[in-house]
């Protein structure tokens, strides 16, 4: 007798047959892809760092405790006389002073237009977008290349700012912006300030935009007057882009060379030398990278310190 074999169904050739169940992943193979995945992914701005940060970071480290004029090169280790001769150099303490004293002012000025600036354009009203602009449109151009156009304004002989004081019979004779070393901080601080007020305005703006409008609504129910809701709510909420804006502001003026560079060369008298133009004077002027890292080290130091400082000073003021 004859057995016959079951009929088979037929085979569609345009359906695919169903794949086999994948072996699930263990915790820790998983953990191994995503590992290997991160370092790849982190690996070129690590190099990155290390090549461009890390390394140069060292080199000036091993420069400041060793006697490294500019074109002769490492001549040994005389450790720790570079920190002590650049702290006893008569520009040293005069260049402190003077660069807190400027960083205390454009901090304060700075900030404080740039909060007026923020507050004056928050609204969407007609010409609001134009004023933006405006205001940004200084940050556009270098630093280096806005002092170079003030130098020229400020010339008491070719600039139209002297004389179109005298024509308006303001003054007697040529002003001298940069002859004095009040007129040369105020006319620098002037500079900088026209520079830098649109980029923090625009931080500040941010900020004030991401403030919710039912609080302001809210307050205006309740009775509340514009200087209470500016120090109840504007200024709390706006906590955060205040902070950025200082660090950055505190930062960049604790580090100020171009336009005192271009403008002032530290003078009249030294009266106008910054902790970075010491720097560089100690570097390719008196040809000692030795004390000009010593030096770049304190500068350092000091602003990591005072970078803590302020994050803490935040962080307690957050929490309380």
């Amino acid at each position: 007798m004859q057995v016959k074999a079951p009929d088979r169904a037929p085979v569609d050739p345009w359906v695919r047959p169903p794949r086999p169940a994948r072996r699930p992943r263990t915790a820790k193979s998983l953990w191994r892809s995503r590992t290997v995945q991160g370092l790849g992914y982190a690996a070129p701005t690590a190099v990155f760092v290390a090549v461009f940060f890390v390394w140069p970071l060292l080199l000036v480290g091993r420069m400041s405790l060793n006697d490294w004029p500019l074109l002769a090169g490492d001549q040994g280790g005389n450790a720790p006389e570079n920190y002590t001769d650049i702290t006893d150099s008569p520009l040293f303490w005069p260049a402190v002073r003077f660069t807190l004293l400027y960083t205390v002012i454009v901090t304060v000025v700075l900030l404080g237009l740039a909060l007026l600036l923020a507050l004056l354009v928050q609204e969407s009203r007609p010409g609001a977008g134009f004023f933006r602009t405006v205001y940004f449109l200084p940050g556009a151009l270098g630093l280096a290349s806005a002092s170079l156009l003030f130098w020229g304004l400020y010339s008491p002989t070719t600039g139209p700012i002297s004389s179109t004081l005298e024509d308006l019979g303001l003054v007697d004779e040529p002003v001298s912006f940069l002859g004095t070393p009040t007129n040369a901080l105020l006319s620098t601080v002037f500079l900088v300030v026209w520079k830098f007020a649109g980029f923090y305005m625009l931080i500040l703006l941010v900020g004030l935009q991401r403030i919710p409008h039912e609080l302001y609504e809210a307050a205006r129910m309740d009775g509340a007057s514009r200087g209470q809701v500016f120090r109840r709510i504007t200024l709390p909420l706006l906590r955060p882009s205040l902070a950025l804006s200082l660090l950055l502001c505190v930062t960049g003026s604790l580090l100020a060379f171009d336009q005192f560079f271009v403008l002032t060369k530290g003078g009249p008298d030294n009266s106008t030398v910054t902790i970075v133009q010491l720097i560089y004077r100690e570097a390719f002027q008196r040809l000692d990278l030795g004390t000009a890292a010593a030096l770049s080290i304190i500068v350092l130091g000091a602003l990591v310190l005072l970078n803590v400082l302020q994050f803490r000073g935040l962080h307690r003021s957050d929490e309380s």
